[in-house]
């Protein structure tokens, strides 16, 4: 199932060196004045970072904060799914909007029966973390097992232990439900609507993982598809009738969402993964779903929310469109117009955690982007990293960014093929980063 849940799925190319990249000369001083030149012209708009640290002073996010504006989603790319310093700066964007923006929600590429858990930890301190992130974040999600993730959520832990307004972890994806995620459902009907607890038993006999979540995950698609599909029947029938009782309490609210994000799950593994076309279609549901929590989220909670997740997940316009139709940010912006803002990440050169062609995770480096690339261009600036806002650039920076350019998105697998990614198409607001590197996975 990994594969399934991971961005660029496609294998070309050859393998780069399993090791990470030395830090290269920075890039040049500065650029020509000429109005008409791309680098001249991003590099009069863009912000510098002064860290890409996720503690210390903020104040130079303050320009980020004018590009958010007051939009109430916002989502934040990646362009690896292995990189720290992707990691660290979603920490570091996170406190700057939960400080002086209002944000008070996390929500991670992985599975709503994680996040259920992840946030008992943040919100009571329930559970101890390292077994919660060892149980919930396997197969596509074990990417984000990494000291990063874990300190970021530690932060999250202590924050709420000094303040009153607290912050909350979500997982918006449709991998894998957890029986805890079962037993929360099954016992709330148990407890308040015992005639239909018989129905929810049965909808859930073949849904409950027996085994680890990884393992559950490459072997339930292996199940008839008939099977599957009659799960996925009988999943969402229990949840319309549970939904149908209208009970007005807000566990009952509650109780339904994660009835609901079961049904999710199940009726993702209906598809079938033997058909090219299902799978396509498999994505698209997987997409629109993961928009459809983050807007549930919002809407219950009144809570301002920032999506992590790949590049492509939070973008308008697809990096593969004859895997992935349509985007999770697509359906954002139909749902909350310009309440949601897309924030891309790109990076000159560095390494990065991924699955070798035998399915072996490793550690593999790029060396600096090529002529002709987006990457190349951006960083030509004379600045390391920094932050820029696609919709104001100058007329010759939109120009440039409106064209499609070989730019990496590189998923859970490796090798992979540059795409041809119009940025300023694809996201609101861009962050380049020089060098990054690997991940510190734990475990």
């Amino acid at each position: 199932m990994g594969a399934l849940l991971a961005l660029g799925l496609g294998v070309a190319g050859t393998g780069a060196a399993a090791s990470a990249v030395a830090a290269s000369a920075a890039p040049p001083a500065s650029a020509p004045a000429d109005a008409d030149d791309p680098v001249a012209a991003l590099g009069r708009d863009a912000h510098a970072l002064r860290s890409i640290e996720p503690h210390g002073d903020l104040r130079d996010l303050r320009p980020l904060g004018a590009m958010v504006a007051d939009a109430q989603v916002v989502g934040l790319g990646e362009a690896t799914h292995g990189s720290r310093e992707f990691f660290t700066m979603k920490h570091r964007v996170f406190r700057y909007l939960v400080e002086e923006k209002g944000f008070t929600t996390f929500s991670l590429e992985t599975g709503w029966s994680g996040g259920v858990r992840l946030n008992e930890y943040v919100r009571h301190g329930t559970g101890d973390l390292d077994q919660i992130m060892q149980e919930e974040l396997q197969d596509s999600y074990r990417f984000w097992r990494t000291t990063e993730y874990r300190d970021f959520i530690e932060w999250m832990r202590d924050y709420n232990s000094r303040h009153a307004t607290q912050v909350q972890f979500m997982g918006n994806d449709l991998g894998y439900a957890g029986p805890e995620l079962l037993d929360r459902v099954t016992g709330y009907v148990r407890a308040h609507h015992p005639t239909l607890l018989a129905q929810f038993m049965e909808a859930y006999r073949d849904l409950r993982p027996t085994t680890d979540a990884g393992t559950w995950m490459s072997t339930y698609p292996g199940l008839p598809i008939g099977q599957r599909q009659a799960v996925a029947r009988t999943a969402q029938q229990a949840m319309d009738a549970l939904a149908a009782t209208h009970a007005t309490s807000e566990e009952f609210t509650w109780t339904v969402q994660h009835a609901r994000a079961i049904a999710q799950v199940a009726t993702l593994y209906s598809f079938d993964l033997d058909d090219p076309a299902k799978v396509r279609d498999a994505m698209l549901y997987r997409d629109q779903v993961m928009a459809e929590n983050t807007a549930w989220w919002h809407e219950q909670t009144g809570a301002k929310i920032l999506v992590s997740a790949h590049n492509g997940h939070v973008g308008y316009e697809s990096h593969e469109p004859e895997q992935y139709p349509r985007m999770q940010g697509a359906f954002l912006r139909d749902r909350l117009g310009a309440g949601y803002v897309s924030v891309g990440f790109t990076f000159h050169h560095g390494s990065f955690n991924a699955e070798d062609e035998n399915d072996q995770l490793g550690t593999f480096a790029v060396s600096p982007a090529g002529a002709g690339s987006n990457e190349y261009v951006l960083d030509e600036v004379a600045l390391r990293d920094y932050l820029l806002d696609l919709r104001s650039a100058p007329a010759a920076a939109r120009a440039w960014l409106a064209e499609p350019r070989a730019t990496r998105s590189i998923g859970t697998a490796w090798p992979q093929p540059d795409r041809p990614i119009a940025l300023g198409r694809t996201h609101d607001i861009l962050i380049h980063l020089h060098r990054v590197q690997a991940a510190h996975l734990l475990g």
